[in-house]
């Protein structure tokens, strides 16, 4: 199944109820792995990192375990198979991919690339930080713009400040740690001009759990040839976020410069586990079903106790306790659920991640206790 084939599939399932359409998540179910055997953290609820519990899929645990024998050997020798498999999958040539160590690794390549030599950045505020604290490390400037009312990305006010010495623009859509999504016509407007102006790099991690029909990638405009660098991560959706690997898909000239300050990179189990995650579409849709139903639970949970939300795009929620997070997180943590970290200014707000159905009601019974 390709990008489109599966958007399809997401939007069909979104409008019939998500896991209604699927027959329940048990028709599922029955050919995926249990959640993550927990060892230090026994016992507790992790949901504090945005990460898949159900994966890896039982396809991709054998392709890596197939793939020990090449563990002694270079990545070079599996690479090309994986960059022909992306590039196939996005609908661009090979030139265009840049595989990297987690989407982590291609954000601070862009920062770097963009950064040095007093270059100047725009973001979000608050907004994923990788690329923008290691470009800040490297000597670049960056102007980090308050998100509007929804907690959105207040596009005029990102454009108000361009000067001269702008270089890259950096749009997390969804957006980490709101969950917010950008309507896609303003969206693409947006990147198609200001795309003359600087570079626009998209942070696609969450993408695959947008529900809005015909949402688009902004592959779509790197296809245009414009000045546009997409990333794409295995952390999320594809459950590999301990394996570390991901993408950039930019025009051929932005992916090589890209691709020079590329440092890591990534492993043979890794590219392995990719290329059959990419391949097995049924653990995709349960993944994307099984986030659906903790999203339902976390929402629940929320509106039993009145704390306000937002409504979330990801596999996480972003919420307003009126405690501080500081405060908030250890006593969670006593309650054995562990909960996102700061994002100031909203002190007030803690992310959650999905997690299992175990998970959600370990979060609801802590939650509710911790708030009286």
């Amino acid at each position: 199944m390709n990008a489109i084939d599966r958007r399809n599939w997401l939007k069909t399932a979104a409008l019939s109820g998500g896991l209604t359409f699927l027959g329940g998540a048990s028709a599922l179910a029955f050919s995926q792995p249990s959640p993550t055997t927990k060892t230090s953290l026994q016992d507790v609820a992790k949901l504090n990192s945005n990460e898949n519990p159900f994966g890896p899929s039982k396809r991709v645990r054998q392709a890596i375990t197939n793939a020990f024998d090449d563990a002694c050997r270079y990545p070079s020798m599996v690479f090309r198979a994986l960059l022909e498999q992306i590039a196939a999958t996005e609908g661009v040539s090979t030139d265009h991919i840049v595989i990297t160590g987690g989407s982590t690794e291609g954000l601070k390549a862009a920062g770097l690339t963009y950064g040095l030599n007093g270059g100047e950045l725009i973001a979000a505020d608050p907004t994923f930080q990788s690329m923008l604290t290691y470009a800040e490390n490297q000597g670049a400037y960056v102007h980090r713009v308050p998100v509007d009312e929804q907690m959105g990305h207040n596009l005029a006010a990102m454009e108000a400040r361009i000067n001269n010495n702008t270089r890259l623009i950096f749009i997390c859509n969804p957006n980490n740690p709101t969950g917010t999504l950008l309507d896609k016509n303003e969206l693409q407007r947006f990147c198609e001009r200001i795309s003359e102006q600087a570079v626009i790099f998209s942070d696609e991690a969450y993408y695959d759990f947008i529900t809005e029909p015909d949402y688009p990638s902004m592959v779509t405009l790197v296809k245009k040839g414009m000045n546009v660098i997409v990333s794409k991560t295995f952390s999320k959706v594809y459950g590999l976020a301990g394996m570390r690997i991901g993408y950039l898909v930019a025009r051929p000239d932005i992916a090589k410069r890209l691709q020079n300050n590329v440092m890591a990179m990534t492993n043979v189990l890794a590219i392995e586990a990719a290329k059959e995650a990419l391949k097995d579409d049924e653990f995709y849709k349960f993944s994307v079903a099984k986030n659906i139903e903790a999203k339902q639970a976390i929402y629940k949970t929320l509106d039993d106790l009145e704390l306000p939300y937002v409504k979330s795009h990801t596999n996480f929620v972003f919420f307003k306790t009126g405690r501080h997070i500081r405060d908030l997180m250890p006593a969670m943590e006593k309650e054995n659920v562990l909960i996102g970290r700061p994002f100031p200014p909203f002190y007030e707000w803690a992310r959650i991640s999905t997690g299992t159905m175990e998970d959600m009601k370990a979060f609801d019974q802590g939650l509710k206790k911790v708030m009286g």
